[in-house]
């Protein structure tokens, strides 16, 4: 039987995570769960963001299902050594599991349109998967340094890297539209010319299929919100992923609706790449939907369970439009927004 870890981690991840669990048992009841701790909650427990017995249930397992991780910006977790707060081990968890491509899908559900910021005839028909390289560049490379007034910080990249991520792309372009947008900076930065070179001789050597051009990150952040339906598939380095992803994340009106999955050469992690809102943290008023669609992509992702995946993911369309939550205009709380996926998982297609 499959074997997946759960980390439910910080604030509202607790109570999302066990939302993805209960429609991951209806639809899947042959899997199994074990929980571990991770983030804050695991530094409180076990003095470390990332304990030994989490990396341990690690070594055989078939996917990871996270919650979130992180508190509030006055959280006393942020007074802690860099290698000690909660986001490091985050970072640290990717790292073990070897999750070099994360997969965020920007979606704005039909019939929804109205919760966009963008204009309705903007945000109608948006379909973009980012696809970030997730552990290269700036944000891993040891050459960094912050001495007195002075503060450094490398960002480095090479081919094999480079390719991973492309290819992660390309395969992904090739179940949709078969357009792919390349992001770098190569008008100023040698790590994106490099960036650029690699992406397209892969693409020219074994994707000719699939039609690539390249943008520039300053481009892509203006585009994106005022011309979204122009991307189908967007491929970029670390920093610029996380940057772009963020912003195109609101196109859909809530962060609740955004899922992700984080895949390499071993077991996916899954997550909903809202925060932890310790704000609303044991009110029971999270949304689910984010880490509910997480779960469907570790089914197809993770499981190779495409139908499961889709079950859910249709699921929560229907749930969406008949008991929303209250960050989208609502009253459904957790449990009401949940119970929703539930029923409408046995309704018939049709």
């Amino acid at each position: 039987m499959p074997k997946i870890v759960t980390l439910p981690g910080d604030g509202i991840g607790p109570e999302v995570t066990a939302a993805a669990v209960q429609v991951l048992r209806e639809v899947a009841p042959d899997l199994t769960f074990e929980e571990h701790a991770i983030g804050g909650a695991a530094y409180d427990a076990h003095g470390d963001p990332f304990p030994q017995r989490t990396r341990d249930a690690l070594r055989d397992v078939d996917a990871v299902l996270l919650g979130t991780v992180g508190g509030a910006q006055n959280s006393p977790w942020n007074s802690l050594a860099r290698p000690m707060r909660p986001e490091s081990g985050l970072l640290a968890l990717r790292k073990a599991l070897g999750c070099y491509a994360n997969l965020r899908p920007v979606r704005v559900q039909p019939g929804l349109e109205h919760l966009s910021p963008l204009k309705p005839e903007l945000a109608r028909g948006v379909d973009i998967l980012i696809v970030r390289e997730l552990l290269g560049g700036v944000y891993f490379d040891g050459d960094r340094k912050l001495d007195g007034d002075t503060a450094y910080n490398t960002m480095r990249y090479t081919t094999p890297e480079v390719e991973r991520v492309a290819k992660m792309a390309f395969w992904a372009a090739e179940q949709r539209k078969g357009r792919v947008t390349s992001v770098d900076k190569a008008n100023v930065l040698e790590v994106s010319e490099l960036w650029r070179r690699d992406v397209q001789a892969l693409r020219d050597r074994e994707y000719r299929s699939i039609h690539l051009n390249h943008e520039y990150v300053d481009s892509v952040a203006m585009l994106i919100v005022s011309d979204p339906s122009r991307y189908d598939v967007i491929v970029t380095e670390n920093l610029f992923g996380d940057i772009l992803s963020d912003l195109a994340a609101v196109i859909p009106g809530s962060l609740g609706l955004m899922p992700s999955a984080s895949l390499g050469d071993g077991a996916g992690l899954f997550e909903p790449i809202h925060g932890s809102a310790p704000d609303i943290a044991g009110k029971g008023v999270a949304n689910p939907a984010a880490a509910i669609m997480s779960a469907a992509m570790l089914l197809r992702h993770g499981l190779g369970r495409s139908d499961a995946a889709n079950q859910i993911e249709r699921a929560v369309a229907l749930a969406l439009r008949e008991e929303p939550t209250r960050d989208l205009g609502g009253k459904a709380d957790t449990k009401t927004f949940t119970h929703a996926v539930m029923e409408a998982i046995g309704t018939p297609v049709g």
